[in-house]
């Protein structure tokens, strides 16, 4: 879900954003700092752990199950079951979208949210992904792909977060869309002539996919060689 990087859950009330050489004036730590494609990185003021953002982001967790569930009822073939699958991943992809909204709009940014946030993201995608795949319903190559990119990303921002954040990309946010309109196509129980659609956004998601992992990598090399020549 889709992404780079600015704050998943919010946006510091007063201060420098650090990273862009200029100093912050919050109080929060450099380890604390984690990545996050909806979020900016950025000193956080003390919040409550227990806010709204918090709590959508953990019920994005917890329908991850629940789809799945809802999406092996009569090996998949149930409709109603299908339909219900579908809203459920519908429901669990705008709590993303909102959660971001509401933290930015209310500076609710927290240690937990930064990291939750990206894993419930990850969650829901790799999940879909996955069940279609084991319906046989999506290529498992697709599924590979898109997997190795999100965690090997992941695995890159945590690498260099000590010589700075990575910014988010328009490119990742598009990833993370078209990654999921081709995921609720396939998920909903549509007349086989919407099977070419599908097809081809799900080819766009690999494509996108591809090639924002591959900028993030080469932004990751320049900004390892920028600090190690200062």
């Amino acid at each position: 879900m889709n992404g780079p990087v600015a704050p998943d859950h919010g946006v510091p009330t007063s201060g420098k954003v650090p990273g862009n050489g200029e100093p912050g004036t919050g109080s929060v730590s450099r380890g604390s700092e984690l990545p996050h494609g909806n979020a900016t990185s950025g000193p956080v003021t003390d919040v409550p752990l227990l806010n709204i953002a918090n709590v959508l982001t953990v019920l994005r967790i917890a329908l991850v199950p629940v789809f799945l569930a809802a999406l092996f009822v009569g090996d998949g073939h149930d409709t109603s079951w299908r339909l219900g699958a579908t809203a459920i991943f519908a429901v669990a992809a705008i709590t993303d979208r909102i959660d971001g909204q509401l933290a930015r709009k209310y500076g609710l940014v927290t240690d937990f949210g930064k990291m939750a946030d990206p894993i419930a993201d990850k969650a829901l995608i790799g999940a879909a992904l996955v069940g279609l795949s084991m319906l046989g319903e999506l290529s498992w190559w697709v599924t590979v792909i898109i997997a190795v990119r999100e965690i090997g990303i992941t695995a890159v921002r945590f690498a260099v977060i000590r010589h700075g954040v990575i910014p988010a990309g328009r490119g990742g946010k598009v990833k993370t869309l078209v990654q999921t309109f081709a995921i609720g196509v396939y998920l909903c129980p549509l007349p086989s002539v919407v099977d070419p659609v599908a097809v081809a956004l799900m080819a766009l998601a690999v494509l996108l996919t591809a090639y924002t992992g591959l900028d993030y990598v080469v932004q990751a090399v320049r900004l390892r060689r920028g600090v190690s020549s200062t």
